[in-house]
């Protein structure tokens, strides 16, 4: 026997799917039109910029109001430009260089330019406070470790995305600053107070939902004081209590990629951790950049299987694909077009230098090549 239609459709609704290689498979499109959210885009996907026009047009063919998602930070972590790296400094440079303006001016920069690509969610500004400096995933990705600085750059980020009709998501709820693991490889625990975490880590939350932000994504982190031995993307103590009732946010909460052993190890695989996150208040689904046709089958059966045996309420999953089709229909009113400055992207990044000591004796231009440890969320993944 074959799943309910409506139940399948409803489960699709509340996916963010993804593709291997430039060309959309006929199943990525055709899965769109039967219900499915979106797709997120990784480098994998990306070739040049006529293409990824011509791949979200694709996309557009298959839902019109498809949500087309893309993590691109600055920095490094950019998809568009992961062969050649982002003409724009990461938040870290922005946070170093303290100027709320510029923060929004090269956000709403790469804000336009996604827009005019067709894609129009972007997962981020990474919002987290970096207050571990052995922190192996989140780094440079954030505005610094000062929770004030951070808020203000975060809102300013927000702003500048969402002012060209790109829906912004911070990340990473409730905060992945203070770890020192990295959660595409196991479950970092941050084994602090609720209290702690309201001092140093959730200013900057606060800051976004203050500035319109849609999304909010969940961290695959342990808080045992929350969550208990689970992450928070499990958590409705974190989801419900924490984001929706005491920050007031009212948006679409997405989550990490459920493909990451922080979330699938500790739900014994990317279907049992989707229904745990549905049921902890999770909106959107994001399953990870390995995706086919089959695992997006699978994850929709345990969801239809989970609202058949009473672990999912029915109501619960039709919210949450409420609110990941109210976030399209928000992208689909468009944004106000802006310039963006000639050499915005250098300007800012000539700003975060400093200089100590003397340089006048230097004959000729000095090149210094450092090569940073690369991350898992950097490059094509």
């Amino acid at each position: 026997m074959g799943l309910d239609p409506g139940l399948r459709r409803l489960a699709l609704g509340t996916l963010l799917a993804a593709y291997p290689g430039p060309v959309p498979p006929d199943w990525a499109v055709d899965l769109l039109a039967e219900g499915l959210a979106g797709h997120t885009l990784f480098g994998t996907n990306i070739h040049d910029p006529g293409q990824v026009a011509a791949t979200t047009a694709a996309l557009r063919a298959g839902r019109p109001d498809v949500l087309i998602a893309i993590d691109e930070e600055g920095g490094d972590v950019t998809r568009l430009a992961h062969a050649t790296g982002s003409p724009y400094p990461g938040n870290a440079a922005l946070g170093a260089v303290d100027d709320p303006t510029l923060t929004r001016q090269v956000y709403a920069a790469i804000g336009a330019e996604l827009a005019a690509l067709g894609i129009n969610l972007d997962l981020a500004p990474t919002v987290d406070v970096n207050t571990a400096d052995e922190n192996p995933v989140i780094g440079t990705r954030s505005f610094g470790a000062d929770p004030v600085r951070v808020a203000v750059h975060s809102a300013a980020a927000v702003v500048g995305l969402q002012s060209a009709g790109v829906a912004a998501c911070a990340k990473h709820f409730p905060g992945h600053g203070a770890t020192v693991a990295d959660s595409h490889h196991e479950l970092p625990t941050v084994d602090v107070p609720p209290a702690v975490l309201r001092e140093r880590d959730l200013p900057p939350f606060a800051a976004v939902v203050d500035a319109g932000v849609r999304a909010v994504m969940t961290a695959h982190i342990r808080v045992p004081a929350l969550t208990g031995d689970g992450p928070a993307t499990f958590s409705r103590a974190v989801l419900v209590d924490l984001l929706r009732a005491e920050y007031g946010f009212t948006g679409a909460v997405i989550t990490d990629a459920l493909e990451m052993k922080g979330a699938a190890l500790a739900a014994g695989g990317v279907g049992p951790a989707a229904v745990r996150a549905l049921a902890a208040g999770a909106d959107l689904l994001c399953i990870g950049a390995k995706v086919d046709a089959g695992l997006v089958e699978h994850v929709v059966e345990e969801i239809v299987a989970a609202l058949a045996d009473g672990r999912l309420d029915r109501a619960r999953v039709e919210e949450a694909a409420g609110r990941a089709a109210e976030l399209a229909a928000w992208t689909g009113a468009g944004g106000s077009a802006a310039d963006t400055p000639d050499g915005l992207g250098y300007a800012a990044a000539l700003r975060a230098v400093r200089v100590e000591g003397d340089v006048t004796g230097l004959a000729a231009p000095l090149v210094v090549q450092v090569h940073a440890t690369s991350t898992i969320a950097e490059g094509r993944v």
